[in-house]
């Protein structure tokens, strides 16, 4: 076994195949990851295209297409049952790169628009509760002013 990389309880990831950057929440309390889809159409051969919303306003949107991996019932955190559709793709915390399953599910009344459960970080993170943004910085990185110099 790896050493676990420490996260905190809010991270910033990416998904390189989709070219998304968002931020999520590890949530040890959930067994599967979860992200939050407007729309999501299922295709012949066995695809589905969905869209991401990657800010609470969804003013941001992003519309993918993926082979399904497979479909559950979940129970929610309200304990409500529901059957979801699950995709694959590779996550990019810090500098751990893995393949994970997320499900496409409406969160847009949820704070985070990405759930992280135990299935996406067992084995390769440790969750400190105490910590926002452990392993990636804040907030992105500001190009620095160029200051103007006056006229000489």
């Amino acid at each position: 076994m790896s050493e676990e990389k420490i996260i905190g309880w809010r991270e910033w990831v990416e998904f390189p195949e989709w070219s998304l950057r968002m931020r999520a929440k590890a949530d040890t309390g959930a067994r599967s990851s979860a992200i939050d889809c407007g729309e999501i159409i299922e295709l012949p051969g066995n695809r589905v295209r969905f869209t991401v919303r990657l800010d609470r306003k969804q003013k941001k949107l992003v519309t993918l297409e993926e082979v399904i991996k497979s479909r559950r019932h979940v129970r929610s955190s309200t304990g409500q049952g529901h059957d979801r559709i699950f995709v694959e793709t590779t996550l990019r915390l810090g500098e751990v790169e893995k393949r994970i399953v997320v499900s496409l599910v409406c969160r847009k009344t949820m704070i985070h628009r990405l759930l992280l459960g135990r299935e996406a970080l067992g084995g390769d993170f440790l969750v400190n509760s105490s910590v926002d943004h452990w392993a990636t910085p804040r907030k992105r990185a500001r190009k620095p002013k160029i200051e103007q110099q006056p006229p000489q």
